[in-house]
């Protein structure tokens, strides 16, 4: 296991970790989570031996293998699949020692490497290496390109999949969604959530972490605390404890009163100076209890939207996308590039809509268009009187002048809307955005991307938009910004279109979605758990058409394995059987119900009963170990089981947790295998 036993960290003169004691068992699965600046990011370094403590200890197997990913976007002309391939060390290792072998003609020596790469699975490592980058959403025929000629997102996705393709009994994940959309994160934990090793994560998305962890610890104050559960649970009772950290506060600052009183009326009559002179020394000994306070000190708020326009904007049969370049970057006269071809779309007063789809698919083709930043290349766009528009571009952050300040930003957006705010209006404003004194007046050029995220999001506030467009606004923020935007977007009153890939933000702030896929933008019927099923669905598709099996082809769970399913959820059961279905729906096309299905027939039926059978069993199995399972993380969760009086209870819990989760993804694998078998057979 790891332990941290009396550990001191600092960076330079901060104290990031002070006196802490933590243990993480083999097999948990961590969240570190704090504010920015608490030391996350110091901490995996630790754990890496790249930074090494002030004081005390950290214990880590000394034959664990770590994987972490490279923080800079890697260079290389190797082609994708290699590449994620030569995260397997041990693996390019065997292959250069064989080829020695049988370039000096040792059949003996050669004979036992052939069965050690055997041993090592190496023959179908190509397929697994593959098999990631296709959930992780490349395509196809991207898979043996060179490293070099994709953009930095996408090799920082190339690095997660040679960190994921990397054998490990310790993986270190810090921001591993920050370059992934919705799919790919949503594929992503399904991954997780099959690695056996020791998994460390940093993160700003609540839901990722509410998903591939089961242990929290919390960095506060230079304290390193350990909680039981998920990043809610970790939420509830962090709050929990604020709320009587708050009552014990203010009953202290009571006592505190009165003793002052008292000091402050009996200290000058002889007859009570003694008794003055005790409680004078009890205030001073007595130990502050610091109060609670909200995280964030960021806390903003739209303006009302006032009267808009309805409709707001409409399109029709819109074509969008990019005009024809020419040599020099301006227009040419060639053909453009169509994204999305007669896109329909009327946006009338108050609807709060999500943009669903995977990247490269034309969410920012349509925000854009939507925006005015694109021209339409189609069709009719109309934009209704009065329309004020507060757009927030994927890389919105690169448009402020890094050698302008805050207030100079907001100076010259005043003028530009005839805005008569002073100065001091101006400053007070910044302030609500955590930019006061100094910082208002600081260059933009050294602060980081949150901060400058978080003064681009000032610049929309300061417009008083009726139409909001955001695409991907949280790239940058922290978990306390992000719930400071959440709780501002929820209480907006004008017209919102929202590209994100956090489920958090998404969840409570959008009242219905659109879907982008497939060149065509068309309403989803159905929510962000609806999505995810179609994700599976839509992968499972794709899987049979390329002949490669459902469970275990085109990226669709694991790199060994298919898609997860929910113990006990017979819905879902049912609904992942069936063939794939669309779940859009718009006046021309037909819904779920209309998608035409396997003809029965009576042998068929007869083949179903036994197999139903073995899915129910393999259900309740499922449940149980679940259940079990998560016993058992409560136990372990309890910091006192790591204490050498309870070493026998603990192992004996270790061992049971290893059993019950290889019984466990034994009984889903049969179940997802009894599913195949019976969608072959069509519905009853």
């Amino acid at each position: 296991m790891i332990r941290f036993q009396n550990l001191a960290l600092r960076r330079g003169a901060k104290l990031l970790v002070s006196d802490a004691t933590v243990q993480i068992a083999p097999g948990e699965h961590v969240g570190l989570v704090g504010d920015n600046g608490s030391g996350k990011s110091s901490l995996v370094s630790l754990l890496l031996g790249e930074l090494l403590p002030d004081a005390g200890d950290v214990f880590i197997p000394a034959h664990w293998r770590i994987a972490h990913v490279a923080q800079h976007a890697p260079h290389s002309e190797r082609a994708a699949t290699e590449f994620v391939i030569d995260g397997d060390r041990e693996l390019r290792q065997l292959e250069a020692d064989l080829e020695v072998a049988e370039a000096a003609h040792d059949g003996h020596a050669a004979g036992e490497l052939h069965a050690r790469l055997a041993d090592h699975d190496a023959y179908t490592a190509r397929s697994r290496a593959e098999s990631l980058l296709l959930g992780l959403g490349f395509k196809p025929g991207q898979l043996d390109n060179p490293v070099s000629s994709f953009s930095g997102g996408w090799k920082m996705r190339l690095a997660l999949a040679q960190t994921l393709m990397s054998p490990s009994d310790l993986m270190l994940l810090d921001e591993p969604t920050n370059h992934l959309d919705l799919d790919a994160i949503v594929w992503l934990e399904d991954w997780l959530a099959r690695y056996a090793g020791t998994l460390v994560i940093i993160s700003h998305d609540r839901d990722f972490l509410d998903s591939a962890i089961n242990v929290t610890l919390h960095l506060d104050g230079g304290t390193l605390k350990r909680y039981g559960g998920n990043y809610s649970t970790f939420e509830k009772e962090r709050a929990i404890q604020l709320a009587v950290q708050q009552s014990a506060f203010v009953k202290q600052q009571a006592h505190i009163a009165h003793l002052e009183s008292f000091i402050a009326r009996f200290k000058a009559k002889a007859s009570k100076a003694r008794q003055a002179q005790s409680r004078v020394k009890a205030l001073e000994r007595m130990t502050l209890v610091a109060p609670a306070h909200a995280s964030s000190p960021v806390q903003f708020e739209f303006a009302d939207a006032g009267q808009s326009p309805n409709p707001m904007i409409h399109m029709d049969h819109v074509a969008c996308g990019y005009p024809a370049a020419g040599n020099d970057g301006r227009p040419g006269t060639g053909k453009p590039t169509i994204i999305l071809g007669s896109v329909s779309l009327t946006l009338i007063p108050g609807q709060r809509i999500g943009v669903l789809g995977a990247n490269g698919q034309g969410k920012t083709t349509l925000v854009r268009t939507l925006a005015g930043e694109l021209a339409p290349l189609g069709g009719d766009l109309t934009l209704g009187r009065n329309l004020a528009i507060g757009y927030f571009a994927q890389h919105e952050i690169e448009r402020l002048r890094p050698d302008d300040t805050p207030i100079g930003h907001l100076t010259r957006l005043a003028r530009e809307i005839n805005s008569r705010a002073k100065e001091g209006e101006l400053r007070a404003f910044l302030g609500r955005f955590d930019f006061g004194g100094d910082m208002a007046v600081s260059k933009i050029a050294p602060f980081s991307g949150g901060e400058k995220a978080r003064l681009a999001l000032a610049t929309i506030v300061f417009r008083r938009p009726n139409l909001l467009l955001l695409d991907e606004p949280t790239n940058h923020l922290d978990l306390e910004m992000r719930e400071s935007l959440t709780m501002a977007l929820a209480q907006f009153d004008g017209t919102l279109i929202l590209v994100s890939h956090d489920r958090h933000l998404l969840r409570s702030t959008a009242d219905e979605f659109i879907l982008v896929a497939d060149g065509k933008v068309e309403p989803f019927n159905g929510d962000l758990d609806d999505y995810r099923q179609w994700l599976e669905q839509r992968t499972r598709a794709a899987a049979r058409s390329a002949g490669a099996g459902g469970a275990g082809g085109g990226g669709g769970g694991s790199a060994g394995g298919g898609s997860k399913p929910r113990g006990g959820n017979k819905a879902a059961a049912r609904e992942a059987a069936e063939a794939p279905k669309p779940v859009v729906a718009t006046a021309a096309a037909p819904t779920a119900a209309g998608v035409a299905r396997p003809g029965k027939s009576p042998a068929g039926t007869a083949q179903r009963k036994p197999i139903e059978r073995e899915i129910a069993k393999l259900e309740q199995e499922i449940e149980r170990l679940t259940a079990e399972k998560a016993r058992l993380e409560g136990q372990l969760g309890d910091a006192s089981i790591y204490l050498p009086p309870r070493q026998a209870e603990l192992a004996a819990a270790l061992q049971r947790s290893a059993e019950v989760r290889q019984r466990l993804e034994a009984a889903e694998t049969d179940w997802m295998s009894r599913q195949e078998a019976l969608a072959q057979l069509g519905p009853a």
